[in-house]
């Protein structure tokens, strides 16, 4: 028996302009919301520099989701510092391209030495 996978439900007209109607990739449509929930709660709890390019790893081979983090031009002074960014992907809700972001924030917030990491990845003093 061939049980086909959940899809995400589409958002109401006018809330959101994902283009999902535009679709070749279908992976997207897997991230329910349920789904999405677990996604940003395992995010919001990252342990280590190597668990966080796990699950960037995870968010490209599962939902097609390119996640880039890197330290702003100018100094990184708080979690703010850092860029994270999702690129274009449609199908992805509006609210779920910010809150990926801000859980990595919480979870760099909660475990700062993830954050050293990703400046000494970075090569930190490369102009010094």
């Amino acid at each position: 028996m061939n049980a086909s996978l959940p899809t995400r439900s589409p958002c109401p007209p006018g809330a959101c302009n994902c283009g999902r109607e535009t679709l070749q990739d279908m992976r997207i449509l897997l991230l329910t919301r349920e789904e999405e929930k677990r996604l940003l709660e395992r995010l919001e709890n990252l342990q280590s520099l190597a668990d966080l390019e796990h699950m960037q790893r995870k968010l490209f081979e599962n939902l097609g989701i390119r996640l880039q983090i890197s330290p702003s031009d100018n100094e990184v002074r708080t979690m703010r510092g850092f860029n994270i960014q999702i690129e274009e992907l449609p199908g992805l809700c509006r609210k779920t391209r910010q809150s990926i972001p801000a859980a990595i924030r919480r979870a760099l917030e909660r475990q700062p030495q993830i954050a050293y990491r990703l400046l000494d990845a970075q090569d930190l003093l490369r102009d010094a």
